[in-house]
């Protein structure tokens, strides 16, 4: 689990001015938002309930982004719209995204759409490595990825998991080397354990809870469930 990594890469003029998790949380007017993957990407759901609805909120978003000189990730489907801010490329918060969060938000509400925080999550896909450099250049020509730091990999499109290499010490038996990581909303993971649980999984460690809880299915393939701040 990449729980030690915060990538605050790119193009940021200074870096004192990243926020952390807590910070985004503390500020006012971003209950809609969640942060997620590396305390990089703050992400909100909000149901509009029509593709009507869906374009009307894009459209004030691309005002608002437009005129804010500051462009999140957007994807508008038939029944909702997702938003990723970030201000650092791959991830990084700043004021920017807070401003731009609260604006967002006002346009849904405008548009009488509510946000679902337990809609949004990211996938990643841990890989267990004696010799990492050896290793994440094959995943990175097969995948057409772009390489981040020394131990992960981005989907340059930021649509589909990310990769990241976990440094072994010595062989594993018995244990996958492969696992799932998914990481959620700070007030929705008890629930998706619940539902894992009861769909026939188990908790393989909550050593490192509330940062992660690693679970598996009944033939023993793991993921770890995690929060970020």
């Amino acid at each position: 689990m990449a729980q030690g990594t915060c990538l605050r890469l790119g193009k940021v003029s200074d870096m004192a001015d990243l926020l952390t998790s807590r910070d985004f949380y503390q500020s006012a007017g971003v209950e809609d938002w969640r942060v997620l993957w590396g305390g990089g990407w703050a992400c909100a759901h909000f149901r509009t309930g029509s593709f009507k609805t869906g374009v009307a909120l894009i459209q004030a978003i691309g005002d608002l982004a437009t005129a804010a000189a500051h462009y999140p990730d957007v994807d508008l489907r038939p029944d909702g719209v997702t938003v990723r801010l970030f201000t650092a490329e791959p991830g990084g918060l700043t004021i920017r995204d807070v401003e731009l969060a609260r604006q967002i938000s006002a346009a849904a509400r405008a548009l009488d759409v509510a946000a679902d925080p337990a809609a949004v999550q990211h996938v990643q896909v841990a890989i267990d490595a004696l010799v990492i450099p050896e290793v994440r250049p094959f995943w990175h020509a097969v995948l057409g990825y772009d390489e981040v730091g020394d131990e992960d990999l981005l989907d340059p499109h930021r649509r589909l998991p990310s990769f990241w290499f976990q440094q072994m010490d010595a062989p594993r038996t018995g244990r996958n080397r492969i696992h799932i990581d998914i990481y959620l909303p700070h007030d929705q993971v008890e629930a998706r354990i619940a539902a894992a649980l009861a769909a026939g999984g188990r908790i393989v460690s909550d050593a490192n809870a509330p940062g992660w809880w690693t679970l598996a299915d009944p033939e023993g393939n793991e993921v770890d469930l995690a929060i970020w701040g």
